[in-house]
C-alpha cells in the first residue's frame, strides 16, 4: 500500500555526519515531510521533547547517551511527549545478544548497516501500516513482542507460561485471561 509522508515527522539520531546526511537524504527522496536531526542522545531526548516525531530513526553508538538508553528514556521518562513512538534501531552490529537488548530496550524495529533506501521505504511503510500494541509490565513498555495474526514474522508465545499483568496501551486488544 502506498502511503503518503508529506505529513510524517521523523527524528534521525545519528552522531556520524555522513550518515546523518545520507538519512537525511534518503528520507527526503522518500517525500517525507519533515525530517529533524540530533547528533547525540542527550540532544536526541531535547529535540524529541521539543518536536514530538511520529518516528525515530536512531543509531546504537550515540555519543553522551546510546541508544538503548535514549530508548528506555523515551519510554519511561515523565517528561516523554509520547512513550508509544516507534523506533528504528539502526546498527552495523546484529548479534543476538543486541537484538535481544534493543528489543528489551522497547525498540520498534530493528535494522543492521548496510541498507538501501528501498528498505528504509519499506520499514517506514511497515511502522506506518501494521503499527504494534503496546504493552507495560514490570517496568517495561514497548512494543508487543508478538506481532499480529498474518503477520509474516512468527514467534512461540510463551506468555502464557507465567503470571503477570500487562496492560494494552492504545490498543484493541485485551489481556488474556491467566491459564488455570
Amino acid at each position: 500500500m502506498a502511503i503518503d509522508l508529506k505529513k510524517l515527522k521523523v527524528l534521525l539520531v545519528e552522531d556520524e555526519a555522513v550518515m546523518r546526511d545520507l538519512l537525511r537524504g534518503v528520507f527526503e527522496s522518500l517525500g517525507v515531510g519533515r525530517v529533524t536531526l540530533a547528533d547525540n542522545g542527550e540532544s536526541g531526548f531535547r529535540v524529541f521533547q521539543e518536536t514530538n516525531p511520529d518516528i525515530i530513526f536512531l543509531e546504537w553508538e550515540l555519543k553522551k547517551m546510546n541508544g538503548p538508553n535514549l530508548i528506555k528514556k523515551i519510554r519511561s521518562d515523565s517528561s516523554s511527549p509520547s512513550r508509544t513512538v516507534p523506533i528504528i534501531m539502526l546498527t552495523g552490529y546484529s548479534a543476538v545478544t543486541r537484538v535481544e537488548l534493543a528489543r528489551d530496550s522497547g525498540v520498534t524495529e530493528f535494522m543492521t548497516k548496510p541498507f538501501t533506501a528501498n528498505e528504509i521505504a519499506k520499514r517506514l511503510s511497515y511502522v506506518v501500516n501494521k503499527p504494534r500494541d503496546f504493552v507495560e509490565y514490570s517496568g517495561f513498555i514497548g512494543p508487543d513482542r508478538r506481532r499480529r495474526q498474518g503477520e509474516d514474522i512468527s514467534v512461540n508465545d510463551r506468555r502464557g507460561q507465567t503470571e503477570h499483568t500487562v496492560q494494552y496501551i492504545d490498543s484493541q486488544i485485551k489481556p488474556r485471561e491467566k491459564n488455570k
